[in-house]
């Protein structure tokens, strides 16, 4: 049996692919940017799409289609805010969250002035670690701590 199939799937060659896309989730993945400044404060952001209550968190963003993961810490940090940033470590990827990826990497500011797009975020400001605000994700404070999210 298990040489048959393997006869039918190396007939299949040309499909193969279109065969495991079928056979597999399909997933997204979520960008998550560690910002920091020279004097180690942290950027966060108020996301409008957010819940209430909750929406102090990170830069985060989903990636494009062929797009590297650190590029995708780069363009969505300049998107919602206009600053220039470096990406450095991955310090998280995790999957397990409905259809989606979670994958977070270290980033450092090296340039520009803030500029909040407003559709999305609602503000930006620089904390230090030890003053975090209200209202903020328990996985992005993990983020920032360093400690494990959950």
């Amino acid at each position: 049996m298990k040489r048959l199939i393997a006869r039918v799937w190396r007939a299949i060659r040309p499909i193969q692919w279109r065969v495991l896309w079928f056979a597999h989730a399909k997933f997204m993945v979520g960008v998550t940017g560690i910002v920091r400044d020279d004097q180690g404060r942290v950027l966060l952001l108020r996301h409008r799409m957010w819940p209430e209550g909750r929406q102090w968190g990170l830069p985060t963003g989903y990636a494009q289609s062929g797009e590297e993961f650190g590029a995708t810490v780069v363009r969505e940090v300049r998107e919602e805010t206009g600053l220039e940033v470096k990406a450095g470590r991955l310090v998280h990827l995790q999957s397990g969250y409905r259809l989606r990826v979670e994958v977070a990497y270290e980033a450092h500011l090296v340039g520009g002035d803030m500029k909040i797009d407003s559709f999305e975020i609602l503000e930006g400001k620089w904390f230090s670690p030890s003053t975090l605000p209200h209202g903020m994700q328990d996985s992005h404070r993990q983020l920032i701590t360093g400690s494990t999210p959950a």
